[in-house]
């Protein structure tokens, strides 16, 4: 907890320090911060200042605030919400290894649900996203930043919100292991099928062949990461 220099909005930048203690093992889960006032010192910020980071981590599940008891902090993977996913992929570095295997296999599980959804709620609006595809340039950003938007225009067609808020919690994190993805030729041109496909069961507006065939290609996305053959990953 050295070397901090607090920005122009004081709570969050101590809402940040707070968030990178905990994950540095300063204040590991179980343990009690100190006192307002030692660590209203520490920090650099007004009581009133802490007060409020306080109470937005322990609204995400970064903390335990009971009256008249020390602040505890919490096992953020078990009482945490869906911003403190938000903030972990801030905190890249603090991931642990499996976590982007585990966050594929959460996909696996969502993208074909969202995808029939969309399909057979709006399966010309599907197929209209996919159109594009076919200006798209063959490199790995291009491809990263058009998955990206296939997905949340998905969970938005879907007319489901809770997908979206789902996705839009890595979005930064997701494009970056999208550029590692897209980069060898042979996964850009898998997935120049894949959409091509799907745009065709979109206009056949036939919801549970977007299912099978999603669920089939993020199984082999995620048996792509996990083998590690493709160039970049691990």
């Amino acid at each position: 907890m050295n070397d901090w220099n607090a920005p122009l909005r004081p709570s969050e930048y101590a809402e940040a320090m707070l968030v990178s203690a905990i994950l540095d093992g300063d204040f590991p889960p179980g343990s009690v911060l100190p006192g307002e006032r030692t660590l209203a010192a520490r920090l650099g910020v007004t009581r009133p200042t802490l007060r409020e980071a306080i109470q937005r981590l322990a609204r995400d599940g970064w903390l335990n605030v009971a009256h008249g008891k020390p602040t505890e902090v919490n096992d953020y993977w078990v009482k945490g919400g869906l911003n403190v996913l938000g903030k972990l992929v801030e905190h890249q570095t603090h991931l642990p290894p499996d976590f982007i295997p585990q966050l594929l296999e959460v996909r696996l599980q969502l993208a074909p649900a969202y995808t029939r959804a969309a399909v057979a709620r709006l399966p010309l609006a599907v197929a209209n996203v996919l159109a594009a595809v076919t200006a798209l340039e063959d490199t790995a950003p291009a491809y990263a930043r058009f998955d990206w938007t296939l997905h949340q225009q998905l969970t938005i067609l879907s007319g489901n919100p809770i997908y979206t808020l789902i996705l839009n919690g890595f979005e930064d994190f997701y494009q970056d292991i999208a550029l590692l993805y897209f980069t060898p030729p042979a996964a850009r041109t898998f997935s120049a099928d894949y959409y091509d496909e799907l745009r065709r069961t979109a206009l056949a507006a036939d919801a549970e062949a977007a299912e099978l065939l999603t669920r089939r290609v993020m199984q082999a996305s995620l048996d792509i990461w996990q083998s590690g053959q493709k160039a970049g990953f691990n």
